[in-house]
């Protein structure tokens, strides 16, 4: 259940958040001319491989994640979309010896480094499968999605995003990194850095409000034992009032660096 609902999200945010994308993507595709390969690492539920190979003419991507259930659904996601000839997954721990992933020209970790025990060893090894002058496009979120205006709903929000960066910290997550100096360490150069202040208002897109429910969702579930019964009440009536809201924002803050091997 918890795998469903996080395909969910990840299929919304693209949804929602698609004009970031087609912008990342379209500045990767000006930079990456003549890489027929790519490489996206942590793929979860193919977004963005889906979106690479539709966006990138003649590209194949290779989709690289840990979760039988993510890659069954990329897989089927992609057959549907007529790109299963283009797109590939691979079953991999990035956190132990890479497989052999073919010449990559481009290595794309959309919000998937930060999970990863030792993203040093990971950098390297994404240099290693990169062929000379091959990008690599590291896309992190610096803030994750808010979506309530007004008291009380947007206090709680605050409250549940406080908690839940803690816990994130606690778990030993790497968030907020530096990755572009990580880049340079690792020996990449030419090393670009792009911040995108995200801040969709009224009208939103239809999947905004299932967006807005599924992401306070799975953050309610995740914090049940650290939040005060008041925060959860609080918390709850917000997401049962989202459907007839009609001032409900999306505030969110992506960060992207390209580089060169």
């Amino acid at each position: 259940m918890a795998h469903d609902h996080l395909i969910e999200l990840l299929d919304l945010d693209a949804e929602v958040l698609h004009d970031y994308f087609r912008d990342v993507i379209g500045w990767v595709g000006r930079e990456a001319v003549g890489q027929p390969h790519v490489v996206d690492l942590g793929a979860g539920s193919g977004t963005a491989s889906l979106a690479l190979a539709r966006e990138l003419p003649g590209v194949t991507v290779t989709a690289v994640d840990l979760s039988p259930e993510m890659l069954a659904h990329l897989r089927s996601r992609a057959d549907a979309a007529g790109l299963g000839d283009r797109i590939r997954t691979v079953q991999a721990d990035l956190d132990r010896p890479w497989p052999d992933l073919g010449p990559a020209g481009v290595i794309w970790a959309a919000a998937s480094l930060h999970h990863l025990a030792d993203p040093a060893t990971a950098l390297a090894s994404a240099f290693g499968a990169l062929q000379p002058d091959g990008l690599l496009v590291v896309a992190e979120v610096d803030a994750f999605p808010r979506f309530l205006t007004g008291t009380p709903g947007e206090q709680v929000e605050r409250r549940v995003h406080d908690e839940a960066a803690k816990r994130r910290h606690e778990a030993g997550l790497h968030m907020h990194e530096n990755w572009g100096e990580r880049m340079t360490q690792a020996g990449f150069r030419s090393v670009t850095e792009r911040r995108f202040d995200i801040d969709l208002r009224p009208p939103l897109p239809a999947a905004a409000v299932p967006y807005a429910q599924v992401s306070l969702g799975r953050m309610r579930h995740g914090l049940a034992d650290r939040l005060s019964p008041a925060d959860l009440a609080a918390l709850d009536a917000a997401v049962a009032e989202l459907p007839g809201r009609d001032d409900l924002g999306v505030r969110t803050e992506r960060t992207v660096w390209l580089a060169r091997r």
